[in-house]
C-alpha cells in the first residue's frame, strides 16, 4: 500500500516540477535606439516639417529585433527585443535628428494648424541585421504640401558595418544607418526649398 502511495506522488509531482521548469524562462535584454536629442525650435522658423510615423511591414513591427540570416531567411531574436515598438522610436528618432539637421526649422510630430507646413511620409523596407555583420535600413521617403501634392520622393538605403559581435553592436550600428537617412532626407529638404 505505502508503495502504491509513493507511485501516485511521483505521478502528481513531477507533471508540477516539469510545468515549473517550463514557465521559468530567461529575461529578455531589452534595446533602445541611440540617437540625438531634440533641437530646441528655433524663434522664427524658416519652415515646418511636420514627421508621420513610419510605415513598417509586419516582419519588422514586432518586439524581436530582425536579423537576415542568409538572402531569404529573417528572424525574429526572442532575448534581444526593443524595448518600444521600433515605430515609434524610428518616428521619434527621426524628429530629433532632423531637428539638429535642420536647425532653422520646426521639426513636429503635428502641424495640422500650419498651412506652410510640409509633411514627410516614410515607409521603411528593412531595418535589420545581417548575418555578414551589417546593419541595413532603406524604404522610400516622400515630402507632401498641404495639398498633398509630391514635392520630393526618394529610395534611401543606409548599410552600416557592426563594429564587434552581438546584439548592443547591431542596435549602435542601426542607429547609425537611421543617422544617415536622417541627413539624406535633410540635404533633400534643404535642396526643395532652395528650388521654391
Amino acid at each position: 500500500m505505502r508503495h502504491l502511495f509513493v507511485k501516485l506522488g511521483v505521478m502528481f509531482l513531477v507533471p508540477l516540477l516539469l510545468s515549473a521548469c517550463a514557465s521559468q524562462s530567461t529575461t529578455a535584454n531589452r534595446y533602445v535606439l541611440p540617437g540625438a536629442q531634440l533641437a530646441s525650435p528655433p524663434s522664427t522658423p524658416e519652415g515646418t516639417l511636420q514627421v508621420t510615423s513610419p510605415r513598417l511591414p509586419h516582419y519588422l513591427d514586432v518586439e524581436g529585433i530582425v536579423m537576415q540570416t542568409d538572402d531569404i531567411t529573417l528572424r525574429e531574436a526572442n532575448g534581444h527585443q526593443w524595448a518600444e515598438a521600433i515605430g515609434r522610436q524610428l518616428e521619434r528618432g527621426l524628429r530629433a535628428r532632423l531637428s539638429n539637421e535642420l536647425p532653422t526649422w520646426r521639426v513636429v510630430r503635428d502641424a495640422a494648424s500650419d498651412e506652410q507646413a510640409i509633411t514627410l511620409r516614410l515607409e521603411v523596407d528593412q531595418f535589420q541585421g545581417r548575418q555578414d555583420g551589417r546593419a541595413i535600413a532603406s524604404g522610400q521617403w516622400q515630402l507632401l504640401n498641404q495639398q498633398g501634392d509630391v514635392l520630393a520622393m526618394k529610395t534611401f538605403v543606409a548599410d552600416t558595418p557592426l563594429e564587434e559581435d552581438g546584439y548592443p553592436a547591431l542596435v549602435r550600428a542601426l542607429g547609425k544607418s537611421w543617422d544617415t537617412v536622417s541627413k539624406q532626407i535633410a540635404q533633400a529638404i534643404k535642396e526643395v526649398r532652395s528650388n521654391d
